[in-house]
């Protein structure tokens, strides 16, 4: 299963990540996830929300350089190790993940990947029986 995740580059200046969740707020659009890596110049958000193709609008029309990428969310025990027996399903299957963010609520732990190969990571996660979560599972959580 893929969800589709948003990715703004932001100037590196004061209020706009704020500005960001105002407009998104305020079009009653939810974030489940997002991570904010930045150098001095700019910021590249990453988020996963409730309409992406209408975030996608709303920023774009409010000028912010905006993207749509496809993603994997994987579900699993939030226990020492449980990550790692994933990482090692799809770095045997010879990926590379380019990045990715997690979160955890109580017993659950969901991970946020961005594989190198979106085809072969999602054969090998579903043969190995991962849980895998669809947008709407995500924001259930």
């Amino acid at each position: 299963m893929l969800i589709k995740q948003l990715s703004i580059f932001l100037e590196n200046k004061k209020g706009r990540f704020t500005e960001v969740t105002n407009l998104l707020g305020e079009a009653g659009i939810n974030m489940t996830a997002f991570t904010v890596a930045e150098n001095s110049d700019f910021g590249i958000v990453r988020l996963v929300v409730t309409e992406p193709e209408k975030a996608r609008d709303i920023l774009r029309e409010n000028r912010y350089a905006v993207s749509v990428t496809d993603v994997i969310c994987i579900q699993m025990p939030n226990t020492p190790g449980a990550l790692a027996k994933v990482m090692n399903i799809i770095n045997d299957a010879g990926v590379s993940v380019e990045y990715m963010y997690a979160f955890s609520t109580g017993k659950s732990a969901a991970a946020v990947i961005r594989p190198d190969n979106l085809g072969i990571t999602l054969e090998v996660l579903t043969n190995n029986k991962v849980d895998l979560l669809a947008s709407d599972e995500l924001f259930s959580l």
